[in-house]
């Protein structure tokens, strides 16, 4: 097969030109450089946003839910972790925190509301007409993948918050907010995992890219949901853990300040 990385749509590539150009003007007219690592991350970010939409996109177009699956997955827990570590507070000050801009941020930042909205983007783009036309509608696929990732930023923004005025949870609520996220997660894919037939009539009306039984390949999509994302997750509570760990052994191991006793130097005259 053939893969063309430009895509078939060149509103992909020509999206993460300005974003890059965005990125470049701000450091610009800030008069302010990222870190190196913050680059990296912000660039490894577009890398996959192409990816995903190009070379991933071509195998998903052959009927490969599996492929559609992994695509999905990057979008929500790879690409909105990479822009906000990639992503200077500095560079977001000017617009979130603005008068009229604010409010709302403060809103859409709240974890309630993050997890509320990640929850419904995701759990609805994979019922089965909503996900039918997604793959029947080149335009809603693509406007879907946006709502993936930008509710996925929103979602990522209470563990990765890069601006102390929007803070991040405190550790213990990081890792009860995404164990939470996992309930969601279960409910698309338990289902999808253990069906008896195929959901997605999509994946019926042509031969499969990889010749094997769509059903099956449904089955092999819905483990990558539901192991793979909660292997993930898994991961990310085991990092959070070790960094709640580690703060809480440096502020008890500080050795206690020497207190020091003020000893008069006068003596008491002799009778």
């Amino acid at each position: 097969m053939d893969i063309d990385f430009l895509g078939e749509h060149p509103s992909v590539p020509i999206g993460c030109a300005v974003l890059a150009a965005l990125y470049c003007a701000a450091c610009w007219f800030i008069g302010r450089r990222p870190t190196r690592r913050q680059a990296g991350w912000f660039a490894l970010a577009l890398v996959f946003i192409l990816y995903t939409h190009t070379a991933i996109d071509e195998f998903a177009d052959d009927r490969i839910f599996f492929m559609h699956m992994l695509q999905h997955l990057l979008q929500t827990f790879i690409i909105p972790p990479l822009l906000l570590m990639g992503t200077p507070d500095w560079m977001l000050r000017p617009v979130v925190m603005s008068r009229p801009v604010r409010p709302f941020a403060r809103m859409f930042t709240n974890p309630l509301i993050t997890f509320g909205l990640f929850s419904a983007v995701f759990v609805a783009a994979h019922f089965p007409a909503v996900f039918d036309l997604m793959c029947r509608d080149e335009d809603f696929h693509i406007f879907l993948h946006l709502c993936f990732m930008a509710t996925g930023v929103l979602m990522w923004w209470p563990i990765l918050s890069p601006m102390p005025e929007l803070p991040r949870l405190s550790y213990p609520a990081q890792i009860m907010y995404l164990f939470l996220l996992m309930i969601p997660m279960t409910a698309v894919a338990a289902p999808i995992t253990l069906a008896t037939h195929v959901i997605y009539p999509w994946y019926l009306e042509g031969p499969h890219g990889w010749g094997i039984k769509p059903l099956d390949d449904q089955v092999l999509g819905g483990l990558l949901m539901w192991i793979g994302q909660g292997t993930y997750l898994m991961l990310v509570f085991t990092g959070i853990f070790y960094k709640w760990s580690r703060n809480e052994g440096e502020e008890t191991s500080e050795p206690s300040r020497p207190r020091f006793h003020v000893v008069s130097r006068n003596r008491p005259a002799r009778a």
